[in-house]
């Protein structure tokens, strides 16, 4: 067969991703994987579809009021459990949090209390639904000292629309948004996937995470690689995944 002929080795979608940073992983801590034999189940998934490591993200909020000596403990003891598999799985890298920035935030002990992503970076959330509350000040207080914010799946906030000026505060905060790879298969629903698909073509977002809670999600995802859309958004964005 002649060079010219060859076919070329199809690559898996998120390979070019390599590294996810926002999942729900760690068993038992919060509305995510329910045991380790389903953690394994979804890491071997995101092996098969590219990706290398992966960065855990447990909810901190008021309704899983997680302690973070308890989750690095417990990270740790998935990782060594895990070993046995190191080369069916990503690279276990670390572990981290989704910290909700809501009205009952002040719970917190404090800037100082948090466990970052590499580079002082810290992956927030807001309210799904609208509140009173405003982020600002805190985000702000975390941005004096020297924290990189990262605001979780902007694209599900039914308050923050393309012309919002809540969206232009917060990007004007130099905030970077996270889009949930699920949302531009549909699985948040058709506002969730137009709003990602016009976040994107505004150049607003930096990152590109599964939120990976269980196998069902673990199904999903390998549905989104398939989506053609999501490929051809692949192939055209720049994303920051690698850089952590």
């Amino acid at each position: 067969m002649g060079l010219f002929n060859r076919r070329k080795e199809n690559r898996p979608t998120f390979e070019v991703l390599g590294t996810d940073m926002h999942c729900h992983l760690l068993p038992s801590v919060d509305d995510g994987s329910r045991d380790i034999n389903e953690t394994l189940s979804c890491l071997k998934t995101m092996k098969s579809l590219g990706f290398k490591k992966i960065y855990f993200t447990p909810h901190f909020q008021a309704n899983y009021p997680n302690d973070e000596t308890d989750i690095v403990k417990r990270f740790e003891q998935l990782k060594k459990a895990l070993a046995p598999h190191a080369s069916e799985i990503p690279e276990l890298a670390g572990i981290s949090g989704e910290y909700r920035f809501d009205q009952r935030y002040e719970r917190r002990a404090g800037i100082d209390a948090v466990n970052p992503l590499p580079g002082k970076t810290l992956l927030c959330e807001l309210s799904l639904h609208g509140s009173s509350y405003n982020p600002l000040e805190s985000f702000k207080a975390f941005l004096a000292e020297g924290y990189n914010l990262i605001l979780a799946h902007p694209e599900r906030y039914p308050y923050l629309g393309i012309h919002s000026p809540e969206l232009k505060e917060i990007l004007d905060l130099g905030i970077k948004l996270q889009l949930n790879t699920l949302s531009l298969n549909g699985f948040y629903g058709p506002a969730a996937l137009e709003k990602g698909f016009a976040f994107l073509e505004n150049g607003w977002v930096s990152y590109l995470g599964t939120d990976l809670h269980n196998t069902h999600y673990a199904q999903e995802l390998v549905a989104t690689a398939a989506n053609s859309k999501v490929q051809k958004v692949l192939q055209r964005y720049k994303f920051l995944n690698s850089e952590l």
